[in-house]
């Protein structure tokens, strides 16, 4: 096939191109050019896809495959020079495009977010004046609909739960790792058997060119593994590969709370399971309980938790990737596991 990849030079993007290139497609790459030194055997296009497109322009491909839209007005510039050549749309979207996380076991028909950003908000957010992260899930729901009316039935669009592998700028699995492999008394917070969910970006990857080159479409959820996965099996599963002598201290989320830990920053995969988050009335108790049934009916599978853990902790090892975002400092810890321990 002839792919267009929009983006394809950073984390998911990657583990797309990797793939494609495994099977022998012809690829072609439309970015901004900041990672240029990425894939130097693959045609690389420079644009911007909020204003300029048109080195697009009078090209074909089967299939394009968009990483990085963040509002319709990206969708629109796409298909204002594509029209209706292509075969197949394969569109990221996420699982933050529903309207919470409250109920266990959401499938593809749970209502998505009704709060969308307004008209002058929707101008900044086109003219760059606003970030997108700010009206996140609500863009992400405006822009399966624009993908939608623009190629009617031929839109695969893939509500992605949390992405990891090697690249994984988001410090979310990459803390735990890092925490792990330093050792020591670890704070964790919640029960022990909290689920969790996470998928490799090369099982999203194969996954969705095995869909691309049937031209699949329709509404996917996307995670996994297919068997539930509580954090202590994926804290032990780290241990294990970081072969390190670790001591995991469980505390309860009412004692974290009260310390003002920040869910999902300071401890990255915690959604508190009995007090609502800010602004909200219950607890996000469907968090890493996402329904991703229809998923594996159409052939997604799961590599092993410890080849992931294993490839994500050479990359930390190899690039000396330090954790920036994600989690809290260690001084922080040892004062909170102090205030446990009493």
């Amino acid at each position: 096939m002839k792919i267009l990849i929009l983006g394809g030079t950073r984390f998911l993007g990657k583990a797309l191109v990797e793939e494609a290139l495994k099977r022998g497609h012809e690829i072609t790459l439309f970015n901004r050019g900041n990672h240029k030194e990425a894939f130097p055997e693959v045609e690389q296009l420079i644009g911007n896809r909020d204003s300029d497109v048109s080195v697009l322009k009078k090209r074909k491909w089967d299939v394009v495959m968009d990483t990085c839209g963040f509002a319709p007005h990206q969708i629109k510039n796409i298909a204002s020079v594509l029209g209706d050549s292509i075969e197949q749309y394969t569109y990221i979207s996420s699982i933050s495009a529903y309207k919470d996380w409250i109920p266990p076991h959401i499938t593809e028909a749970y209502p998505l977010t009704s709060k969308m950003p307004t008209t002058d908000k929707m101008k900044e957010i086109e003219n760059g004046k606003i970030s997108p992260y700010e009206y996140y899930g609500a863009l992400k729901v405006l822009c399966e609909k624009e993908a939608e009316k623009q190629w009617p039935g031929r839109v695969l669009q893939i509500r992605a739960g949390l992405l990891v592998g090697p690249y994984d700028y988001t410090d979310r699995l990459p803390y735990w790792i890092q925490r792990v492999a330093h050792g020591g008394r670890v704070l964790v917070p919640g029960r022990s058997d909290r689920p969790v969910q996470l998928i490799d970006v090369k099982d999203l990857a194969t996954w969705v060119f095995d869909m691309a080159e049937n031209r699949k479409a329709g509404t996917f959820n996307v995670t996994g593994p297919r068997n539930e996965l509580t954090i202590k099996e994926l804290l032990n599963t780290c241990k294990m590969v970081t072969n390190n002598e670790t001591e995991f201290i469980w505390a309860d989320e009412s004692f974290l709370l009260d310390h003002q830990v920040q869910p999902w920053t300071e401890m990255p995969l915690w959604a508190p399971e009995h007090f609502p988050l800010e602004g909200e009335k219950e607890p996000w108790k469907g968090t890493f309980l996402i329904n991703i049934e229809k998923a594996v009916n159409a052939g997604l599978s799961f590599r092993p938790l410890e080849e992931t853990i294993h490839d994500v902790y050479q990359w930390i090892k190899e690039s000396k990737y330090t954790v920036q975002k994600g989690g809290i400092s260690l001084e922080k810890e040892q004062e909170l596991l102090e205030a446990w321990l009493r």
